[in-house]
């Protein structure tokens, strides 16, 4: 089975607008479009499962930098996060965003 993520997606794009564009080259199992658990809103990324290997290569190929909702999608193999022991990782995404850290003021 692979997990497959998908980014650079349009905040508008459903769970079944993406399982039909990777339906298109096989079975896929379950489609998760992540968002933000305060607002509910789409955080541009989510991952697909397809239990058949071939069929989850051959979608990754022919999906990556495809279209969907007007937005070029990044499509790979998600590797699993490192650290916490579970769940996976946006595929070639970097896990920092960078920047200063926010620190409360001392009162």
């Amino acid at each position: 089975m692979k997990n497959i993520f998908v980014g650079n997606l349009s905040f508008s794009t459903t769970e079944e607008e993406l399982r039909q564009a990777f339906e298109a080259h096989g079975t896929v199992d379950r489609v998760s479009i992540i968002t933000d658990r305060d607002t509910g809103r789409s955080r541009g990324f989510g991952f697909v499962e397809m239990s058949d290997d071939a069929q989850a290569d051959k979608a990754i190929a022919a999906l990556d930098g495809s279209e969907i909702g007007g937005r070029a999608l990044k499509v790979n193999v998600a590797r699993p996060k490192e650290g916490n022991g579970g769940g996976f990782s946006r595929g070639g995404a970097r896990e920092s965003r960078g920047g200063r850290e926010h620190r409360s003021p001392r009162w």
